[in-house]
């Protein structure tokens, strides 16, 4: 159980089946890029350490109970039942990760209200779903895809819903709010990345692109087409180039935005008056 909830993107070659890949990308590591190069850069090239927010980790915690509340007997899957499952979740998570605990203390939230946002959270899935009547095919699945230009795409599935008539719905859970009006494009990236993943190894393009938003109770629903999925792989064959340019010339531009407050670096942008490090060395790009 970890709070990282993708593996981070590889800038160097990897083998992948005997054939070395370009690099490997991630949505979360091609929405770092989107949202500023630099972010990108401190992230994935500097590898710079962030402190732990007790939003991520409420993510974390919350995402862990769905996943195991379908190892229930369906009649168990219930809020009771999720709640019980909350305290426990959070305790094997500061057993693998001790130095998560470190956000609550004198200057931080306490514990237990945390625990109380992250039961309303849980509470409030109950009203979007009835996880009785679902039996997910995968949870977590790990889905990867090596394209022609040799870029590896790759990611986790929060939980992936097979009909009988073989139709696919992949789902992924936000403990956040939704997008407002004119940016559920942004958000519906990720999906869209791993239905082109999903349609790359399986050759079926998913039924249903489903975000399911437990800070507002809301629910986005797409539905993909090819031209789609073309269409992203067309981005992110385009944001890998940017990437690589970036890397060869050692340019990677902060980008200001509403994002930069949540930021863990701002003391080293040049945006908000601070110097980034020095470039570590990088191995040879093949």
């Amino acid at each position: 159980m970890s709070v990282e909830q993708e593996s981070p993107a590889d800038r160097v070659s990897t083998p992948v089946d005997g054939v070395d890949v370009l690099g490997a990308l991630s949505p979360s590591r091609a929405g770092d890029f989107l949202t500023c190069p630099l972010l990108y850069r401190f992230r994935t090239v500097d590898r710079l350490p962030e402190p732990y927010s007790p939003d991520a980790v409420r993510g974390t915690v919350v995402h862990k109970v769905l996943e195991d509340l379908f190892d229930l007997p369906a009649e168990q899957r219930t809020p009771e039942r999720a709640g019980e499952m909350l305290v426990p979740a959070w305790e094997r998570l500061v057993e693998v990760a001790p130095e998560v605990a470190e956000m609550f203390g004198d200057e931080g939230p306490g514990v237990t209200p945390w625990l109380a946002s992250c039961r309303t959270v849980l509470e409030r899935y109950f009203t979007l779903e009835d996880p009785r009547r679902l039996e997910p095919a995968e949870r977590e699945l790990y889905v990867e895809s090596l394209l022609e230009s040799k870029l590896l795409l790759r990611g986790f599935v929060d939980r992936v819903d097979v009909a009988p008539d073989g139709a696919i719905r992949l789902v992924d859970y936000k403990t956040g709010k939704a997008p407002g009006p004119g940016f559920e494009a942004k958000a519906l990236f990720q999906m869209r990345f791993y239905a082109l993943v999903v349609w790359r190894t399986r050759g079926i393009v998913p039924a249903m692109l489903q975000l399911v938003y437990l800070g507002s109770g809301e629910i986005i629903r797409y539905v993909p087409d090819e031209q789609d999925l073309l269409a992203t792989e067309r981005k992110v064959e385009a944001i890998w180039r940017a990437i690589r340019t970036a890397e060869e010339t050692g340019d990677w531009l902060p980008h200001r935005s509403n994002l930069c407050g949540w930021c863990a670096h701002q003391a080293i942008c040049p945006e908000f008056g601070g110097t980034p490090p020095p470039l570590p060395d990088l191995p040879a790009q093949s």
